[in-house]
């Protein structure tokens, strides 16, 4: 069936007409038939058949099996109890389990007596075990057999008002089989569906439909995730070579005196094997004549800042100037005051642009910037106004990425006639899956050891009720001469609350460290900016010792003396939260500690997170924790939830079909880059009709 007759608008399909097509187009985006055979079922009731225990798969389907149970215990759990069956037939024995009204189960449930058992089965600790499933006797059930697979598709509250049930898009989908005659055009070469066993996009649409049974099914998904995985890096590979070979970047060729001369004489530090990784894959691009589009991944305190200084020496070697811009102004500010540090007495001139700077100041800047007087500039958004012309920006480093839009970014390509290398740098871990397919079109550096010298810090989970001995712990390491943070967890809807919460915590802190003995800061959200700065300043001089604060600390605040973190209601934060404000600390020679303050009650997903941060300081693999506890949508911030718009796959479950589909992607794409070859047309016409109906943008937002 060719593609075009897939672009028919859903209007002309028989049982559609003007009013269901608009429900559908609102409420589903389907628009076109494509649309609607692509409306790929949540899961699937299957009461075809029994399954036998040893036939289970480890698939989201329901299955229907029949047994009988031979025992049958209540197990404590940290929250409650839960009732456990042992449920057997003739090939093996699985677990049904129960959390709710356990004692009518309890009581009704006949042991060793033949039933028929239905639901969805989880795989865990190499058992199956099936949570509240229907269960009805083998005797009542042979009296009314409901027999087939039904797939249910996703729905929502207006399509059910306006009579689209699950029944009726499942006719309409048979009513698209029929008009096509099940025929599908292949989008697959050869060579790939026999090296990967793969089943026809005719079948796998067939069978994702209308399923026989569940290895016919399991085989659909595999081939259409796959597909959607394959294509996706298809387009970010191809993007990213097309960049190389498109966008000429100017060439740093020279490796000149004064990178040479801070290398050899003003380093404060041995580089780590990992920086000088990073450095080396730097400067081969910007030796390329192809625009750098790199990203650098780096935890907390791994030295991102001085592969950035090393490249911005680079492109001043070469007569250019470079910029760095940040999110806020306290890290502009950071970025600032450490670099003209570290650049004091080499003869290169720093300033920094931010909203405060007032508009005496700027004039000088805008003047040195427009005659190549200035060599970097440091600032937040101030930068991307249409005043600040550069005489020749050669390199733009962009701190924290994913606070900066697309708009955004491109204003800085449009202050010279070719755009400037990019560098972006971030300190939130992305993990490999993610970034495969986020920044699928960047080449990604990765920072993966910490400076030699840096402990690890020592993470411990204590209950409310260890605070006296978490109190002596505190006043020990000031009497040490260190300083602590002590963090509030702030949630915007419940502000008062929060408050009130940093409030009573501030108030016992004092009653537990009295003056003159003891100094203490205070900083959060309802503080006029001065003042905040005025405490952030107490603290930074070791003024005060304790600091107590809401998460405004989580990014920039740089106190090497400070050496204990205590976060409190840690249960209230999310993961990659609790890595950001640990980084705080460890910053100095000495020792650090951050302290997870939690009550007794904890979800179990709340306890994934301590168990996770007293065991790893690793932010690569708690990002990958916490990737699979909140999903791709929120790892990358609120706005983002419908970040990678997939139809079927999901990159977090289909980790390993990702993987496979980029290695292929990669493969097919350096051998044969414009899908030339006769054995790749399926291929190219693919991509190209994919490329001309869904471009990659509407995947990632």
């Amino acid at each position: 069936m060719n593609a075009n007759f897939l672009q028919t608008p859903i209007v002309y399909l028989k049982g559609v007409g003007p009013n269901r097509a608009e429900t559908l187009q609102s409420e589903l985006g389907i628009h076109v038939y494509q649309d609607l055979l692509n409306l790929f079922p949540n899961r699937y009731i299957d009461k075809t058949q029994y399954y036998k225990i040893s036939q289970l798969q480890k698939s989201n389907a329901d299955v229907q099996i029949a047994g009988k149970i031979v025992h049958i215990k209540t197990v404590e759990q940290k929250r409650g109890k839960r009732l456990v069956a042992k449920f057997i037939d003739d090939t093996g024995e699985m677990e049904l389990v129960w959390f709710r009204g356990q004692k009518w189960i309890r009581d009704n449930l006949k042991l060793n007596t033949p039933y028929v058992i239905f639901g969805k089965c989880n795989w865990f600790n190499g058992v199956f075990s099936m949570p509240h499933p229907e269960m009805e006797l083998l005797s009542d059930h042979k009296k009314g057999l409901r027999l087939h697979m039904q797939p249910v598709y996703p729905s929502t509250e207006k399509l059910s008002n306006k009579g689209i049930s699950n029944r009726v898009i499942s006719k309409l989908i048979q009513q698209l089989f029929v008009e096509t005659k099940g025929k599908f055009s292949e989008s697959l070469s050869e060579g790939l569906r026999n090296e990967l066993k793969l089943i026809s996009k005719s079948e796998a649409l067939f069978n994702i439909h209308f399923p026989k049974n569940q290895e016919l099914l399991a085989k659909a998904q595999f081939r259409l995730k796959f597909e959607e995985l394959f294509y996706l890096q298809m387009q970010l590979i191809a993007k990213n070579m097309l960049h190389k070979q498109k966008i000429k970047g100017f060439n740093f060729d020279q490796v000149g005196v004064r990178f040479n001369d801070f290398y050899a004489n003003k380093l404060p530090f041995e580089l780590t094997n990992a920086q000088k990784r990073v450095i080396k894959e730097i400067r081969a691009d910007l030796g390329s004549n192809a625009q750098m589009n790199r990203l650098l991944q780096g935890d907390v305190g791994s030295g991102k800042t001085i592969v950035a200084v090393m490249t911005m020496l680079l492109a001043i070697d070469n007569g250019f100037q470079a910029c760095l811009m940040a999110p806020t102004e306290i890290l502009a500010n950071q970025h600032y005051n450490g670099i003209s540090a570290l650049l004091k007495d080499t003869g290169i001139t720093c300033e920094l642009l931010t909203g405060s700077v007032k508009k005496s100041a700027r004039k000088p800047i805008h003047e040195k910037l427009e005659n190549g007087e200035l060599h970097i500039l440091i600032g937040t958004h101030a930068i991307l106004e249409d005043k600040v012309k550069f005489k020749n920006l050669g390199l733009a480093i962009i701190d924290e990425q994913h606070r900066f839009g697309v708009a955004q970014r491109s204003k800085l390509w449009h202050k010279n006639e070719y755009p400037p290398h990019i560098l972006v740098m971030t300190a939130t871990p992305i993990p490999r899956t993610l970034a495969m397919s986020l920044y699928g079109d960047l080449d990604i550096s990765v920072i993966d050891e910490l400076p030699p010298g840096r402990k690890p810090i020592k993470t411990v989970h204590r209950y409310d009720t260890n605070r006296l001995k978490v109190f002596q712990f505190i006043r020990d390491e000031i009497k040490k001469g260190r300083q602590v943070y002590v963090v509030y967890p702030l949630i915007q809807e419940s502000e008062a609350l929060d408050y009130k919460d940093l409030m009573d915590g501030y108030e016992s802190i004092v009653r537990d460290f009295p003056q003159p003995e003891f100094q203490i800061s205070i900083v959060h959200g309802k503080m006029k900016p001065a003042d905040k700065d005025y405490e952030m300043e107490r603290f930074v001089k070791g003024e005060t010792q304790i600091m107590v604060a809401t998460t405004v600390i989580e990014v920039g605040v740089n106190v090497p003396n400070a050496s204990v973190m205590i976060i409190e209601s840690a249960e209230r934060f999310g993961l990659s939260q609790l890595h950001q404000l640990r980084g705080r600390v460890g910053r100095g020679a000495d020792q650090s500690y951050c302290i997870l303050m939690t009550g007794h009650k904890l979800s179990s997903e709340a306890k994934t997170r301590m168990e996770t941060m007293v065991a790893t300081n690793d932010g690569f693999e708690i990002a990958e924790v916490d990737l699979k506890l909140r999903g791709p949508g929120d790892l990358m911030g609120t706005q983002q939830s419908g970040m990678l718009n997939l139809k079927i796959a999901d990159i977090v479950k289909d980790n390993n079909i990702l993987k496979s589909a980029r290695y292929y992607a990669l493969k097919l794409l350096k051998d044969d880059p414009s899908l030339k070859k006769p054995e790749n047309q399926i291929i190219r016409h693919s991509y190209a009709q994919l490329t001309k109906y869904k471009n990659i943008w509407n995947y990632i937002s």
